[in-house]
């Protein structure tokens, strides 16, 4: 357990220090070299700038079609991701066993405590940090987002609607999306989660109240992105979580098998 919480951690000071080892004030075109400009800014860059012209030079748009492409490439991930809270939520009763047999604080028995948790783990495939690696996987994305927006002129001085793509929201009308559209997706995936984690249930609220901050700072193109990747995963829940019609059917109370 705390060898993949340190291989995540690590993870996030990688992409931290990848995406730092740039001047982000530089233009970014074919010329700019390292790993970070080649692979992942100048790339997405051309991608947006390329859908933008299928839409008349709309960079609003391309960032939102851009957004939804990425959102598609990520939905096995995403998909996994759901699958493995719908595991961890069925395995909570057993859980909640083994932390009643092993109540000791003492720590032998903590030790016992979290030896059998990560065998029961094992043996229904639960992944606890599966919920972080999305997380993880969308870090870069959201930073070359940010990079490809302040290093390409066309993109970070156009108008879209109401702001410019490369300045924050005057109105502050997408940082209030931003937040309530994060709440919605945070507490949809826990109310069809079932899972009652005082911690979760705490993050429901304070992760939407942290993104809206950051994007009332933060170009206006990034939390547009954020919109409309939330509106995805709203999407997205709803319909992992749809139940079949047979379980439609024994939840009004249809008739049984015998």
């Amino acid at each position: 357990m705390r060898k993949k919480i340190a291989v995540t951690a690590a993870l996030l000071l990688l992409i931290t220090v990848l995406s730092g080892c740039t001047d982000y004030k530089k233009p970014i075109n074919a010329e700019s070299t390292g790993i970070w400009n080649e692979y992942f800014v100048w790339p997405l860059s051309q991608f947006i700038s390329y859908v933008a012209d299928l839409f008349s030079g709309s960079y609003g748009l391309a960032i939102i079609v851009t957004t939804i492409i990425v959102r598609l490439v990520l939905l096995p991930l995403m998909i996994k991701q759901v699958k493995s809270s719908k595991a961890m939520q069925d395995v909570q009763p057993e859980i909640k066993k083994l932390r009643e047999k092993y109540s000791s604080k003492d720590q032998k028995t903590q030790k016992k405590l979290q030896e059998e948790t990560m065998k029961l783990f094992q043996e229904h495939k639960v992944n606890p940090l599966a919920g972080c690696f999305p997380i993880v996987i969308q870090m870069p994305i959201l930073i070359a987002f940010y990079h490809a927006i302040m290093r390409t002129q066309e993109i970070k001085q156009h108008d879209f609607l109401w702001f410019s793509l490369g300045h924050a929201d005057p109105y502050h009308i997408l940082p209030i999306i931003a937040g309530l559209t994060t709440f919605v997706q945070q507490k949809l995936m826990l109310g069809r989660t079932g899972n009652a984690n005082p911690q979760m249930a705490m993050m429901m609220y304070i992760f939407p109240i942290f993104i809206a901050g950051m994007a009332f700072y933060f170009p206006a193109a990034l939390a547009l992105y954020w919109v409309v990747g939330n509106i995805f995963m709203v999407v997205q829940t709803y319909f992992v979580y749809a139940p079949k019609k047979s379980e439609k059917i024994d939840q009004t109370g249809g008739a049984k098998k015998k």
